[in-house]
């Protein structure tokens, strides 16, 4: 059997935290997913090298003493933790936000559904995909030992 999707889910506000957990739990049979409030909080969480790695991280935006771009700005300078997905999961719509985002290679900009029934389904993109999409040795990435040489 697959090993369980391990999501984390960083955003300041407790009510979308919980109500992350709610829609997760619907999924709890292929996801487990962690929670956390600040983005001090997830990369704390992350550094040591014994930590539990998600397969993919939940990033809001707007939160407060560090952003989501100054999460993702230190995910993709730690050795470690740069080939983790992230997913700007917000409710900007801002243009600048989302080619900032994607310039701080942020993996995909999902602006949250207002609405609770396209918010689920939305949850159930994102587990269908990254079931599938995800690295299946994380958190031990494959090491390219030597380049494959093309004769001419």
């Amino acid at each position: 059997m697959t090993r369980l999707l391990q999501i984390f889910v960083v955003d300041d506000n407790i009510s979308d935290l919980v109500l992350a957990e709610e829609v997760f739990a619907a999924f709890s049979e292929r996801v487990t997913i962690t929670t956390y409030q600040s983005g001090k909080a997830v990369l704390d969480a992350m550094r040591p090298p014994d930590s539990i790695c998600p397969d993919v991280l939940l990033l809001d935006i707007n939160m407060p003493h560090m952003n989501g771009f100054d999460v993702l700005k230190a995910m993709k300078a730690d050795e470690r933790l740069k080939l983790i997905p992230v997913v700007m999961l917000t409710t900007s719509v801002a243009p600048e936000d989302v080619s900032k985002a994607y310039s701080l290679f942020a993996s995909s900009y999902v602006v949250k559904a207002v609405d609770f029934a396209d918010f689920i389904q939305q949850i159930e993109s994102l587990v269908a995909f990254w079931t599938k999409n995800r690295l299946l040795n994380w958190p031990t990435p494959i090491e390219v030992t030597s380049a494959v040489r093309l004769s001419d």
